[in-house]
C-alpha cells in the first residue's frame, strides 16, 4: 500500500521560475488524499529557506520538516563527525554552514557551484584533500535541466574530476544515496516498501529510490528526461508517466496495491 510520497522538485513541481502545468494542483490532491509528503531535493545552489519561499510563491506551502536537500544532510553530517567544511559550493548556499568549526579535521564539500566552478577553486579543493580532508558530494547528478531549457552540467562532473585526481571517493550525502530516501521516510511513520519516489532523473531519483528499497518510482516526462532515459538505468522505472498531474493519478489509483 502507498502510504507516503516523495517528491523532487526541479523537473517536477518546477522548472527555473514557473511552475510545471498541473503541479501545483497535484500535490493539493495528494495532500486532501491525506497522503504525508516529503520533497527530496538534489539542487545545491539555493538555502532551505529560499526554496520553501518559491515554492510558497508558486502556492505550494511546505514545512521546515518536508524539504530536506543535501545540504542540510551535510550540516548534520558535518555536526557529527566534527569537522570543518572547505566549501566548493554556490555562493548563495555557503550560509547553511556558517558556524561550522569542528576540531576533528576538515572535509571538502562540493556541491552545484555553477559559474564558480573554476580551476583555482577545484585545484584548492584537491589539495584538500591531498591533505587529508575528507570528501563530501551533496550529489552526483549529470545533467540538470537549466533556466534556458536545455540540459546543464551538473555536480557530478566536477565530484568525478576530483575523484579522479585524488584517488578519493566521496560520501555522496544526496540522492542517490540510500540513506537520503531513508531519512525522509523516517518521520513518516512509514516503511520503505510503503512509499513511492516521483521524479525526472532515471538515475538519481528512480533507480536510486528503487535500490533503497521504496516499493514504487516514478518517472515523469517532464524536466531532464529525455526519449528511452526509463532503458538506461536499472531498476527501472515502476512507471513512466507524463507529469506529476498523471504520476498523482497513478499514485491514487494504487493506494491500495502497489
Amino acid at each position: 500500500m502507498v502510504r507516503a510520497v516523495l517528491l523532487d522538485l526541479l523537473g517536477v513541481v518546477y522548472n527555473g521560475d514557473t511552475p510545471i502545468a498541473g503541479a501545483v494542483s497535484a500535490i493539493e490532491r495528494l495532500r486532501n488524499a491525506g497522503l504525508p509528503l516529503r520533497f527530496v531535493s538534489n539542487t545545491t545552489r539555493s538555502p532551505h529557506k529560499a526554496i520553501i519561499a518559491q515554492l510558497t510563491a508558486f502556492g505550494v506551502e511546505v514545512g521546515e520538516e518536508e524539504l530536506l536537500t543535501p545540504a542540510r544532510a551535510a550540516v548534520e553530517w558535518l555536526r557529527r563527525h566534527g569537522l570543518t567544511p572547505h566549501l566548493l559550493v554556490h555562493p548563495n548556499l555557503e550560509p547553511e554552514f556558517s558556524g561550522l568549526d569542528g576540531a576533528n579535521g576538515r572535509a571538502v564539500i562540493v556541491g552545484d557551484a555553477g559559474e564558480a566552478f573554476d580551476h583555482a577553486r577545484l585545484n584548492r579543493a584537491f589539495r584538500e584533500l591531498v591533505a587529508g580532508a575528507d570528501f563530501v558530494a551533496l550529489a552526483t547528478n549529470r545533467t540538470f535541466k537549466d533556466a534556458d531549457g536545455l540540459l546543464s552540467l551538473d555536480t557530478g562532473a566536477f565530484v568525478a574530476a576530483l575523484e579522479f585526481a585524488s584517488n578519493r571517493s566521496p560520501v555522496v550525502l544526496g540522492k542517490p544515496s540510500p540513506d537520503f530516501f531513508l531519512s525522509a521516510l523516517a518521520n513518516m511513520n512509514c516503511s520503505a516498501a510503503d512509499a513511492v519516489m516521483v521524479g525526472d532523473d532515471a538515475e538519481s531519483d528512480v533507480a536510486g529510490a528503487l535500490r533503497a528499497g521504496l516499493g514504487a518510482a516514478l518517472l515523469v516526462r517532464t524536466g531532464k528526461y529525455r526519449p528511452n532515459d526509463e532503458t538506461r538505468f536499472n531498476p527501472a522505472p515502476t512507471a513512466v508517466v507524463d507529469d506529476l498531474a498523471a504520476a498523482t493519478d497513478w499514485i491514487l489509483t494504487n493506494r491500495a496495491v502497489v
